[in-house]
């Protein structure tokens, strides 16, 4: 297939890009060009708000849209497009209400969320705009992306910690639950629905059993091949400003995913692989102040 994938040079754009072109696609990536392009694929340099007739003479079998934020983002892309087959969206567990009962389906209405603010709004309508346009596009909404090339500040801080031989600052009694997808599932999700073209096409993704914030932090620990002590803040410290999760709990029902796919990276060999990424990788984490809280402000307030 002729695969347009929107980004291809961070996280979930390039392990889409990398994972399709591995394949033996013919892979596109539009993106400004200020970062290093993946393998094997061919680059469009542009921005997708002014793309003018760049994609008019094109014709993908599929576009894999990771990069679309908002209406504005997708409509722009679509106003520049010629022919196209599947249209796939990767939205986010965002849309869903944080009032809604957890877990939440498909079948759920969206609606803002105040945990995750403009961020889900925006998302919003990002799927509205693509629904009222394609309406046979496929829309995954998944919760925490994990795994390699991950280049956010999750999994890397515990595993500075890890490496550092720091205790690990809990929230409360760490019980708090946190439901992650593993990025080469999400390719291998994407992968099934252009083969076979499911009749659902909005799918919740994610494990189907959500781990609690405690247990990831052993995981990562072990990647390191370390065991976290552990010290618990209590919940009148800002969790953000010491932990890289909200102090929000949820779940997504994942059912209709695991009809056709359930065969699922098991956590901890994702947590192997995000750790085996970052050692090579360090340079690449968009790094958040935490560590320099824990030592400036949080290790007075535990005395």
């Amino acid at each position: 297939m002729d695969i347009l994938v929107t980004g291809g040079t961070v996280f979930a754009s390039r392990a889409a890009a990398q994972y399709f072109a591995d394949s033996g696609h013919n892979v596109f990536v539009l993106n400004r060009g200020t970062r290093p392009q993946p393998q094997n694929v061919t680059p469009i340099i542009a921005d997708r708000h002014s793309l003018g007739d760049r994609l008019k003479h094109r014709h993908f079998d599929a576009v894999l849209d990771v990069t679309a934020y908002d209406s504005d983002d997708v409509n722009d892309l679509l106003d520049s497009l010629g022919c196209f087959g599947t249209y796939v969206l990767i939205s986010s567990s965002a849309v869903y209400p944080e009032t809604l009962p957890s877990p939440f389906s498909e079948s759920y209405k969206c609606g803002a969320n105040s945990i995750w603010g403009k961020y889900g709004s925006d998302k919003i309508s990002a799927e509205n705009a693509l629904l009222s346009r394609v309406s046979d596009a496929y829309i995954l909404r998944p919760p925490y992306l994990c795994g390699y090339m991950n280049n956010l500040y999750r999994e890397a801080f515990v595993f500075e910690c890890a490496e550092a031989g720091r205790p690990f600052y809990l929230p409360s009694d760490g019980s708090m639950k946190l439901q992650f997808f593993h990025i080469g599932d999400l390719c291998r999700l994407t992968e099934l629905i252009l083969n076979t073209s499911p009749a659902d096409h909005i799918f919740n993704t994610g494990y189907p059993i959500s781990v609690s914030i405690r247990d990831w932090v052993k995981l990562c620990y072990k990647s390191v091949g370390r065991e976290p002590e552990f010290i618990n803040v209590p919940k009148t410290v800002p969790q953000r400003s010491y932990f890289p999760f909200y102090d929000y709990q949820y779940e997504l029902d994942v059912s209709r995913m695991n009809r056709i796919l359930s065969d699922l990276t098991p956590l901890e060999d994702s947590v192997a692989g995000s750790y085996e990424w970052f050692r090579n990788n360090r340079e690449l984490i968009i790094k958040k102040p935490l560590i320099q809280f824990i030592d400036s402000e949080l290790k007075e307030i535990m005395k």
